[in-house]
């Protein structure tokens, strides 16, 4: 873990698109700013971008810059495998597709109950740990996405977890559903360097109503800088993650965390109060990771459905409304349409009750 240079990563899962692929051009520019700046950490997954992450690293990073220039983490995901036997091709594959030997960080990817029940019948943690004593990565971790209780339990049982990455922002912080917070103390009772995802929480921090992005224009500082500096200034995180679509979100994110500061007094009083306007809001907190949308089976775009339906407890304009008749529902399912399987619950990092909010959005939107 040493090789990691600063305290902020290159989350591959939100790349600029061009068309139905990745805008490798734009890509390319945002990979150069990156480690130009002294940062080297890059972070992707078999499944990000549709399948795309892994195979754009390898164009615009892989190839280009030399294996010691930059530190690579991939993952093992539940839709990829369903037996031991699985485990080695798929890893084999991931190497293939980002063209490395090895990777530096391998993860046991969005660990919850039912999912690290699954890891252990599936020998998961095994076969991971295997590898690494092959050679064939540097580090062992997990990325996390439940409560606390179920933290304690896989670090109990596999104390072998080098690093865990866990979601946390200053909304979720003492959230009952996500317990950042509690799962930051789980990581240092353990001694586990934390890795932050979602420290904007899918951009929700950063695109803010105007009564909360007062408060922030008032000291003069962006809701982009007090979100990612409350994450990575909570003691035992070791790096922020941020996901960027374009060179610009890289620059700014770059421009904050290449001299970090900690938050000041006043400005986590700030940081406070947009947490109780947020709270006042009573809005869906979906962070568009898309993992619901791949199984489902009326192909309903959920995350930007509730994505209008945020919008329009906080902006009550007409264009909630267009955008939902308009542009997510032309190719895709209306809410409506949910028949109500679950699958999307299964998988939802949030342990959002998607069903019964689908309803609430079919409610204000599809109204005769």
């Amino acid at each position: 873990m040493d090789r990691i240079k600063k305290n902020f990563g290159f989350g591959c899962m939100r790349l600029p698109l061009q068309g139905e692929g990745v805008d490798t051009a734009e890509m390319c520019r945002m990979v150069d700013a990156f480690l130009d700046n002294g940062f080297n950490y890059f972070d992707t997954a078999h499944g990000y971008v549709k399948g795309l992450s892994e195979s754009a690293l390898r164009e615009c990073l892989t190839s280009r810059y030399p294996r010691d220039k930059f530190v690579l983490t991939d993952k093992l995901s539940t839709h990829h495998f369903n037996k031991e036997e699985e485990i080695r091709p798929l890893f084999a594959s991931q190497l293939e597709a980002c063209g490395v030997d090895y990777f530096d960080f391998y993860f046991m990817h969005a660990q919850s109950a039912d999912i690290f029940a699954k890891f252990k019948r599936c020998r998961a943690y095994e076969t991971a740990l295997e590898l690494k004593a092959e050679g064939k990565f540097r580090h062992f971790g997990i990325s996390f996405h439940d409560k606390a209780e179920v933290l304690e339990q896989i670090l109990t049982e596999y104390p072998q977890v080098e690093v865990v990455q866990i979601q946390l922002n200053y909304v979720d912080w003492d959230d009952p559903a996500v317990e950042s917070g509690k799962c930051l103390e789980v990581c240092r009772k353990h001694g586990k360097p934390a890795l932050v995802m979602e420290p904007c929480k899918g951009g929700n921090l950063v695109n803010l109503p105007e009564d909360a992005k007062a408060v922030y224009d008032g000291l003069g500082v962006s809701p982009v800088s007090c979100a990612l500096r409350f994450a990575a200034g909570q003691e035992g995180v070791m790096m922020v993650l941020s996901g960027m679509g374009n060179l610009e979100m890289m620059e700014d994110n770059i421009s904050i965390m290449k001299d970090f500061q900690p938050l000041s007094g006043e400005e986590q009083a700030a940081v406070d109060k947009v947490r109780d306007i947020f709270r006042s809001k009573n809005m869906i907190p979906c962070t568009a990771c898309r993992y619901c949308t791949d199984g489902c089976p009326k192909k309903i775009s959920i995350p930007d459905l509730f994505a209008c339906l945020n919008a329009k407890k906080v902006f009550q304009n007409w264009n909630t409304d267009y955008y939902y008749n308009n542009v997510h529902t032309v190719n895709n399912g209306k809410a409506s349409e949910c028949i109500k399987c679950g699958k999307c619950e299964k998988v939802c990092p949030q342990h959002l009750e998607i069903r019964d909010l689908l309803v609430q959005v079919a409610e204000e939107f599809e109204k005769k």
